[in-house]
């Protein structure tokens, strides 16, 4: 007599997960090659501005906001190296103004592979999106800031003393607060990132906006390297109005 066998049921493999793993070697392996093809694209962009008409010519830009505020003024340089150091720092800047899609791209690219397949078709609009808020932000500090920081400085106490910096130290408060203004207006993009993370959310946001005001003006505070009211307030108002612009960008993300 013949025992009929129960059919076993068919197993089927799992699907495969849409965002990969690595090892803490792969990792580390992965972050070297991202830092490389960013000081890759920071270095190309400062051998932009090593061309002397270029180079020569951003340094009269950055130049151009404390003349306006004193027609006379001319910076001078107490050192034989003050001059080519200036230049190289200003190079800095340019090349990671020219180079900001080069390393928003990766690291985009670093955290990739944790991403799903429909989070991986936003990298080219975070790119873009942080690429032009960059610069929002340098034209900001330039046309807005700087006028208004150094239009205070300049001004105060010239009664009894003439303000008449080295080239030194007036590059590295212009560049420091051009990049910390480049670096505010990426808010709205990093809120963005954890919105769509699930890490925070905008009804979340929207009940901290107290705490975020408080925030700004305490990172004003710490960023900006001068303790004048002006310079912190106007770098503060664009965080507060960022982070609103955020909590909009939050909901429209989840949604």
């Amino acid at each position: 007599m013949a025992v009929e066998r129960q059919a076993e049921p068919l197993v089927t493999a799992p699907e495969p997960a849409e965002g990969g793993t690595m090892t803490l070697l792969e990792h580390l392996q992965e972050l070297r090659s991202r830092v490389a093809w960013s000081g890759l694209a920071v270095l190309l962009g400062m051998i932009v501005f090593f061309i002397p008409p270029i180079g020569f010519g951003a340094i009269e830009f950055l130049l151009d906001p404390a003349v306006r505020q004193t027609p006379n003024f001319r910076a001078q340089a107490i050192t034989p190296m003050e001059n080519i150091v200036v230049y190289f720092r200003v190079a800095l800047l340019g090349g990671v103004a020219l180079g900001m899609p080069m390393l928003i791209y990766q690291s985009m690219q670093f955290v990739v592979p944790a991403l799903t397949t429909r989070e991986k078709r936003w990298t080219v609009p975070v790119v873009a999106g942080g690429s032009t808020m960059f610069i929002l932000g340098l034209a900001f500090g330039y046309f807005i800031l700087l006028p208004a920081a150094y239009g205070f400085l300049f001004k105060f106490g010239s009664s009894f003393a003439d303000i008449t910096p080295t080239i030194s130290s007036y590059m590295d408060l212009t560049t420091r607060l051009l990049l910390v203004c480049g670096l505010v207006f990426e808010t709205p993009i990093i809120i963005m990132g954890l919105a769509r993370a699930g890490v925070v959310s905008a009804s979340r946001l929207t009940r901290w906006w107290r705490f975020a005001l408080v925030g700004a003006f305490a990172i004003s505070a710490i960023l900006t390297p001068t303790p004048d009211p002006v310079t912190q307030s106007l770098v503060a108002g664009p965080i507060i109005l960022l982070y609103f612009v955020g909590i909009g960008l939050a909901w429209f993300i989840r949604r």
